[in-house]
């Protein structure tokens, strides 16, 4: 079993930035695929950017060059960098580990964190 907690959601005005990070325990996931994706009300939860233990990087159109995604594999966490954040970033912001095969969808993901809010508003 993968325990994942998010952190770092909170209130931001447009233009601004927030990093969330994504605490796993249980086991390693260094060789995990790691994602973040968002939900809003009435919507699919969406995936946002993910990465491979090796490194490769997937990111969703809207969110290319404004969010970066990184691994500290040793400290078994995950980052998301948000930058130039819009008030369409508003969102619940999930981590998910998945194994090697892992690609955009919801099912490809074994393990959830509980998600954090992020709200883009001035």
């Amino acid at each position: 079993q993968v325990q994942l907690v998010e952190s770092g959601g909170g209130l931001v005005q447009p233009g601004g930035s927030l990093r969330l990070s994504c605490a796993a325990s249980g086991r390693t996931v260094s060789t995990a695929v790691m994602g973040w994706f968002r939900q809003v009300p009435g919507k699919e939860r969406e995936l946002v950017a993910r990465i491979r233990s090796g490194g490769s990087i997937l990111y969703a159109d809207s969110v290319k060059g404004r969010f970066t995604i990184s691994r500290d594999n040793a400290k078994n966490m995950v980052y998301l960098q948000m930058n130039s954040l819009k008030p369409e970033d508003t969102a619940v912001y999930y981590c998910a580990a998945g194994p090697g095969s892992a690609y955009r969808g919801t099912l490809d993901y074994d393990f959830w964190g509980q998600g954090t809010q992020v709200t883009v508003s001035s």
